[in-house]
């Protein structure tokens, strides 16, 4: 089997981002695993807000290009009013079925204080939407700010679930989803 590609999709553009951390960990994870990885940082990228009426430009069609070709994408995002970020609706709006059908894709938002279950749910949504296919591990790191140390997590049992979805991201990067579970690889 070939290495997959597993790309990661960061929605903060704030400096030192806690969600840019964590999918840093699960990338390494998934790199642990076998994948090729790529971390997509919209802060670096700078894609414009979505304007259907506009041509998309090189930034854009690189960005859809890199997530086409991904086996498999992680999605982060820090929460904002129970949702995610407007970085990361501009970059999925951008994206459609051409860009998600039948990929695997993984879910992880921080929060600073609240719930991020919501925000959760409204990325499966989206994600099932373009015929994406979500895995069901997911990570939510409530009270960010206060479980890393520098670059690494000190919760010994986050670090756990972010290196997780790293490495099932990996292990599902080439499942078909329209296969029977019998005739799925191992």
């Amino acid at each position: 089997m070939n290495r997959p590609t597993v790309v990661a999709v960061c929605g903060s553009r704030r400096e030192g981002s806690y969600t840019r951390r964590a999918l840093e960990l699960a990338l390494a994870a998934a790199e642990r695993a076998g994948a090729r990885t790529e971390l997509l940082d919209l802060r670096a990228i700078d894609l414009p807000p979505f304007d259907p009426d506009a041509d998309e430009g090189e930034a854009v069609t690189a960005f859809k290009r890199r997530v086409r070709e991904a086996d498999a994408v992680v999605l982060g995002t820090p929460v904002y009013h129970g949702s995610y970020s407007a970085t990361l609706k501009d970059a999925l709006d951008y994206c459609g079925k051409d860009e998600f059908r039948d990929t695997t894709v993984g879910l992880l938002a921080t929060a600073g204080g609240g719930s991020y279950a919501s925000t959760l749910d409204h990325l499966r949504v989206v994600v099932r939407t373009v015929r994406g296919w979500t895995i069901p591990h997911q990570v939510g790191i409530r009270g960010a700010s206060g479980k890393f140390d520098g670059d690494e997590l000190v919760d010994d049992g986050l670090a756990d679930r972010v290196a997780e979805l790293g490495r099932e991201v990996t292990r599902y990067a080439t499942v078909d989803p329209k296969l029977p579970a019998d005739a799925a690889p191992e």
